[in-house]
């Protein structure tokens, strides 16, 4: 039986992750962790520049180096910096001028922090649900490259939802070619599958350490071609460095509950 294994949100887009055991759909798509407000949101923060521009891990890979945990019920950050001997907390709400004034000096220039509490800063944002992969996938990609562990290729994939209980690449079965959706239940949550995610520079990084693996987006696209299901149309793909799926939601599932452990369902083709 396939359900769902794992829920992962990013508070802070870019940093690390925290895993949840429940979060609750908002109306635009987008998840907040476990209960109502005051939690904290998937990407519900993104750090800038001066000029208004996105500090991520595509244009800035020292913040690997970044450690942070997240507490999400109240509302604080555990942020450790490389040399530092101990973590400083911060209020996401409350201390925000402290908490950009040691980023800035990490980073070496001025970053402020944005907030978007209702969709947070997903990279697509035509497609604003979470990101789904299964637990399958992430032990045979991980395969491809020697020493790299099943924990390090999540982290570098940052995806959203975990399903396991299904074999590699199942995910690949919600989304298909010509732009048409593919409608899939988590528990009582209804979404929508859209594309296969498109891949940028970060996953081709230690998630710690910030170092590239050599030639780690060759090597994916030609395995990823290889073992592609004989059931997905390659038309599907811009190209085949690309993993998990990208998902979108009804304003009516706003307010429902996902929780680790719901049964997934692929949905019939409405008539």
């Amino acid at each position: 039986m396939s359900y769902l294994a794992k829920i992962l949100l990013y508070p802070i887009k870019s940093l690390d992750g925290v895993e949840v055991e429940t979060a609750t759909i908002l109306a635009s798509g987008a998840i907040i962790g476990d209960g109502l407000r005051p939690n904290l949101g998937d990407r519900e923060f993104a750090i800038f520049d001066a000029q208004g521009r996105l500090v991520n891990g595509k244009r800035h890979p020292k913040i690997h180096l970044l450690r942070s945990q997240f507490s999400l019920e109240s509302r604080t950050i555990s942020l450790q910096t490389p040399g530092s001997n101990s973590p400083q907390v911060f209020h996401l709400d409350e201390e925000q001028q402290k908490l950009t004034a040691t980023l800035s000096d990490f980073f070496g220039f001025t970053v402020t922090l944005g907030q978007n509490s209702q969709q947070g800063f997903p990279d697509d944002t035509n497609s604003l649900g979470p990101t789904v992969i299964s637990t399958a996938t992430l032990v045979e990609v991980a395969g491809w490259y020697p020493g790299l562990t099943v924990d390090e290729l999540r982290r570098r994939m940052r995806a959203n939802i975990e399903i396991d209980g299904v074999p590699a690449f199942w995910e690949d079965r919600l989304f298909t070619e010509g732009g048409h959706t593919v409608s899939f239940q988590v528990g009582d949550v209804r979404f929508f599958g859209i594309n296969p995610c498109q891949r940028c520079v970060v996953p081709t990084r230690d998630s710690y350490l910030g170092v590239a693996y050599p030639n780690f987006a060759k090597i994916f696209a030609n395995q990823r071609q290889a073992t592609l299901p004989k059931w997905v149309a390659s038309s599907s793909f811009q190209n085949f460095y690309s993993l998990s799926v990208n998902t979108r939601l009804a304003a009516s599932e706003a307010g429902k509950i996902l929780q680790v452990g719901n049964k997934i369902e692929i949905l019939p083709p409405e008539k």
